[in-house]
């Protein structure tokens, strides 16, 4: 700013006891202030990046080592599962009272290696589900050991187009294996927090041709059928005659005939004629007795 006004302004200030050099200094610094801000924000911006890098890759090793330990652990359910199947088949060949001399179908056999057992119980191990055994699920209920399962579904004799009832759906592992083998599967549950899971797992797993209904089952669900087969999970003293009028004719009902809490004979019930049908029993069993509404 060398001109006349820059000399009289100077004069002006420096006869007012002031003086222009700290204005034209701090000018002359204020590019240097900008400069440092902006490598300032520069590191910011920097140490900003590299925290969330760093949190992101933290995130991304905790998911590859979860997904390793599922993968993991699916494997371990695969095995599992396989061998369980592999001890159904020996039990069915060695109790040919039972079947006869055909044992198992295979189609059985595909059902129980396709179902995750494991997702139906409470501790969703591997190692405790496919153990051969039954096991507790809550309420005073139990999930019945896959041989019975297998036995059961095997009896009942499902055909791809067939219609479905189950009479106590407990943690839904037996409407699941029935699901891989019939069209539809209608499964009723007395106990409201079991049909509650059980309805959820089912949908959780994509078993889209289960309906869970809450009630009383030794009634039956006329509205969804006739059924072309029955299967009661729960023990009682007879067969519940609405259930042997929703069975189609050549239908078939699976059941445990006998008091709860001790043995019971696994009973088929075929039906031949609208008013006439043939029992036999099957093997001894031990089930839990059939609840009912206290209504």
């Amino acid at each position: 700013m060398q001109s006349w006004y820059q000399d009289l302004l100077e004069d002006r200030l420096t006869h007012c006891g002031h003086s222009l050099d700290p204005v034209f200094r701090l000018t002359a610094d204020r590019p240097n202030s900008l400069v440092a801000l902006k490598r300032s924000t520069r590191i910011a911006d920097r140490l900003e990046t590299a925290r969330i890098m760093k949190t992101l890759l933290l995130l991304m090793l905790s998911m590859v080592a979860a997904a390793r330990e599922a993968t993991a652990q699916d494997a371990q359910c695969v095995r599992e599962r396989a061998a369980m199947v592999e001890t159904v088949r020996a039990y069915a060949r060695s109790d040919a009272s039972a079947l006869g001399q055909q044992g198992l179908s295979e189609r059985v056999l595909e059902a129980m290696g396709q179902t995750k057992r494991h997702l139906f119980i409470p501790e969703r191990s591997c190692s405790i589900a496919y153990a051969d055994r039954p096991l507790p699920i809550g309420l005073g209920q139990t999930i019945s050991q896959p041989f019975i399962v297998a036995l059961m579904t095997q009896l009942a004799e499902v055909a791809p187009d067939h219609v479905v009832l189950e009479v106590g759906t407990g943690s839904g592992y037996q409407a699941a294996i029935l699901a891989h083998l019939a069209r539809k599967v209608c499964t009723i549950e007395i106990i409201p927090q079991l049909a509650e899971a059980a309805a959820k797992t089912l949908r959780d797993l994509a078993y889209d041709n289960v309906s869970v209904r809450l009630g009383d089952g030794y009634d039956g669900w006329p509205e969804c059928g006739p059924f072309d087969a029955i299967v009661v999970t729960a023990a009682l003293g007879q067969v519940p005659p609405p259930l042997i009028e929703q069975l189609k004719v050549g239908g078939r009902l699976v059941m445990p005939v006998g008091p709860g809490y001790t043995t019971q004979h696994l009973t088929v019930v075929e039906k031949i004629a609208p008013d006439k049908t043939t029992t036999r029993a099957v093997a001894p069993v031990r089930f839990v007795p059939l609840t009912r509404s206290q209504n």
